[in-house]
């Protein structure tokens, strides 16, 4: 192969990585430092990952990644990690949405032929910010944070064999927004009254904050066999177990251990669903047996 065949080659592999490597300057605007990136199959099983990279590190591989993957078959998903803003992930969103939730989107996806998916990156949110602009904008609650690459193949066994490639529709980099600036765009949902007469009743944390502490989960896991660190598996379990007596629906807790748990994050949402699933059969049998 000539210097010419091999620079054509080159140029040809940036493009097809260009809408892929826009999307993560886009993530990088807003403050997002290191990315990981897994690989699925078409029932969403992990096939490859790599963590913690940061954003020199990734862009110039991803068009590689994203022409192996298409041959493969398999999804390209990243979850950004940021700092100083709140990233909020917006899924499964209809035309309409997407188009009121631009002024304040610093990108848009179009996941699918209808579907679509928005990130508002919040200088002043939290997680229950998060919650009530999903809820109001009829979004997916259980978004993990996690979003397939621009440019990529979106591969489920409902799109065979003709599988939509995810596309940027809109960017607006280094848009940050704060939450009184969503409430003026009206679509986040009013924050949740309380009923004082039912929180004695409630099996959430009496403190408020609804999910059960992931770092306690960890510290009283047992060790692994090797005993030099505890055993992330049981960790998982444990918090999928708590969460789910409380009363999370199994994805809703299998959404939150994926973003808690370096494991499940490293394993794929398959791994996730598979332990929340695990957990609720356990409860399941035990009120079973208390019947």
């Amino acid at each position: 192969m000539t210097k010419k065949d091999l620079d054509t080659d080159a140029a040809i592999r940036e493009r097809a990585g260009g809408p892929a490597a826009e999307m993560l300057d886009a993530f990088a605007s807003v403050g997002a430092q290191r990315f990981d990136l897994t690989l699925t199959d078409g029932v969403g099983e992990k096939v490859g990952f790599r963590g913690n990279r940061t954003l020199d590190q990734l862009r110039p591989a991803i068009s590689g990644i994203l022409q192996e993957a298409a041959e493969q078959r398999h999804n390209v998903i990243v979850r950004p990690r940021a700092t100083g803003v709140t990233l909020i992930q917006l899924d499964d969103l209809g035309e309409d949405m997407a188009a009121r939730l631009r002024p304040a989107s610093f990108l848009i996806l179009r996941t699918s032929p209808r579907n679509f998916q928005a990130w508002v990156a919040v200088a002043d949110g939290d997680a229950d910010f998060a919650r009530r602009l999903r809820k109001g904008a009829g979004a997916d609650l259980t978004a993990s944070g996690a979003t397939r690459v621009s440019g990529s193949l979106n591969v489920k066994e409902k799109y065979a064999p003709a599988f939509p490639l995810v596309e940027t529709v809109h960017t607006s980099p280094g848009l940050i927004v704060t939450r009184a600036e969503m409430e003026v765009l009206g679509i986040a949902a009013p924050p949740e009254k309380t009923n004082p007469a039912l929180d004695r009743f409630s099996r959430r944390r009496p403190d408020g904050r609804g999910w059960p502490s992931y770092q306690r989960c960890v510290e009283n896991a047992p060790p692994t066999r090797s005993g030099d660190r505890p055993d992330i598996s049981r960790a998982d379990y444990t918090f999928c177990l708590l969460a789910i007596d409380w009363g999370w629906s199994v994805e809703q807790t299998a959404a939150r251990l994926m973003q808690e748990s370096g494991k499940a994050q490293e394993n794929g949402e398959a791994y996730a669903l598979r332990t929340a699933r695990s957990a609720a059969a356990a409860i399941e049998r035990r009120g079973e047996r208390q019947r």
